[in-house]
């Protein structure tokens, strides 16, 4: 049996029907799993009170909302890569995975010769971002990060900010990553928690219970704890050091800032 190709279509024969009946069901599970990951986001991010007004959203990351203590936070962890980004050469490109609203992305775009490119599965708030910011060398694109290819393209930065919990396997999603690097380009990673074995399986327990309280128990499934032991495999450094004596006395900053390089 033979199929004319089309788009979106393979050949395909006796002998590897039933792997690509197999590779279909994958393709149909990995869409639902996302589009089941969307929905129980923007839920989660409604009870949160997370959704951000096109006026509040331009104002990011200086608030006086309800998470107004995070985004001081955030805030801090942003100028921090923004100010060492702007010391390494001109032209620049950095692909944001998971920048929601794009407030960041919108940000690393003020970087003189930057070209950046936002993206995240959640629709509603990339809209937003496309809406509200409007810059000649920024883009946002609606896709998961582990379906989307980019063909020749090459980043010189790739930034995750509150995101790469969001990954089932660090392991897998920086080895990705790297794939989309030039050679001496470097991943970023901030905001975002990492944890001993022991205290990973704390966590869990923890978001289990809180996704529970909140009536969306099935977004623990989407959410995970990465372990900081995973990045000895890998080229990397610890940019910020929230463990460090100064910053744990004065109490400013919880999260690592760690830079993977290729």
């Amino acid at each position: 049996m033979e199929i004319s190709p089309t788009r979106n279509t393979r050949i395909l024969n006796f002998n590897n029907l039933s792997e690509h009946v197999k590779d279909i069901e994958k393709e149909m599970q990995q869409e639902n799993r996302a589009l089941c990951f969307e929905s129980l986001y923007i839920a989660v991010r409604q009870q949160e009170n997370r959704i951000y007004t096109d006026e509040e959203l331009l104002l990011l990351p200086n608030t006086h909302h309800t998470h107004s203590d995070e985004w001081r936070i955030r805030k801090a962890s942003a100028k921090r890569l923004v100010n060492y980004l702007r010391q390494q050469h001109t032209n620049l490109k950095i692909l944001e995975v998971g920048c929601g609203n794009g407030w960041l992305s919108a940000m690393l775009a003020n970087i003189p010769s930057a070209n950046v490119v936002g993206l995240d599965a959640n629709q509603l708030e990339i809209e937003q971002a496309k809406r509200v910011f409007k810059k000649d060398n920024l883009a946002f694109v609606y896709n998961s990060f582990g379906d989307i290819t980019f063909e020749q393209q090459q980043f010189d930065i790739i930034v995750f900010a509150a995101s790469i919990q969001y990954f089932p396997s660090l392991v897998d999603v920086l080895n990705r990553s790297l794939l989309y690097l030039r050679d001496g380009g470097e991943i970023h990673i901030i905001d975002t928690p990492f944890y001993n074995q022991l205290a990973a399986q704390n966590a869990q327990m923890r978001s289990a219970m809180y996704y529970i309280a909140m009536g969306v128990p099935q977004m623990a499934e989407h959410y995970f704890h990465h372990e900081v032991s995973v990045f000895n495999e890998f080229k990397s450094e610890i940019m910020f050091n929230s463990a460090s004596l100064v910053n744990r006395l004065l109490k400013k900053h919880p999260f690592d800032w760690i830079k993977v390089s290729k």
